[in-house]
């Protein structure tokens, strides 16, 4: 029998904010177990932009190395060593949130030239490419292909977090 991916997200929301109430440490250790589990997915999308500067054809545009502000907020220069600083990991057991454990692009450039042209058509994203809608250029395609590594152990290590957050109640 397979559950839903709510109700499975769900549990696991409810696992880490009870682990929090148990005890801190044990939510620290669950994020530092699940940051190492994923580290294979995390290496992955910072490789996808270290290829980047190896390439005679960067994907990036020429423009993006200039600085731009949009608002007043700096959105560019793109640097590859930005990049891949900012791939990380992210636990967000919010209500509203989408998933619980994501790994994401925290630099404003590379996020940018990720999604450019993804909701709505425009200048930017027309030149680095179309892109379909809910996806990216660079990281998912990587992280994706990394997932099959990291799936196994981390649902075993969301299994122990539930049992222990059973026996705490």
């Amino acid at each position: 029998m397979t559950i839903g991916a709510t109700v499975r997200v769900d549990g696991v929301k409810d696992a880490i904010n009870q682990l929090g109430k148990i005890d801190k440490q044990l939510q620290k250790q669950f994020k530092a177990d699940a940051t190492r589990i994923a580290e294979p997915a995390l290496n992955a999308g910072r490789m996808s932009y270290a290829r980047m500067s190896n390439e005679s054809d960067p994907f990036a545009l020429s423009g993006m190395s200039r600085k731009w502000t949009h608002g007043g907020r700096q959105i560019f220069p793109f640097t590859v060593a930005k990049a891949v600083k900012g791939v990380q990991m992210k636990f967000d057991t919010r209500r509203r949130a989408v998933g619980v454990i994501l790994i994401i692009q925290k630099d404003v450039a590379a996020a940018v030239f990720e999604t450019a042209g993804r909701k709505t058509s425009n200048k930017l994203g027309k030149s680095l490419g179309a892109i379909d809608s809910g996806k990216t250029r660079l990281l998912q395609p990587a992280v994706d292909g990394a997932k099959d590594k990291v799936e196994i152990e981390m649902k075993q290590l969301i299994k122990d977090v539930v049992a222990v957050v059973q026996k705490g109640f």
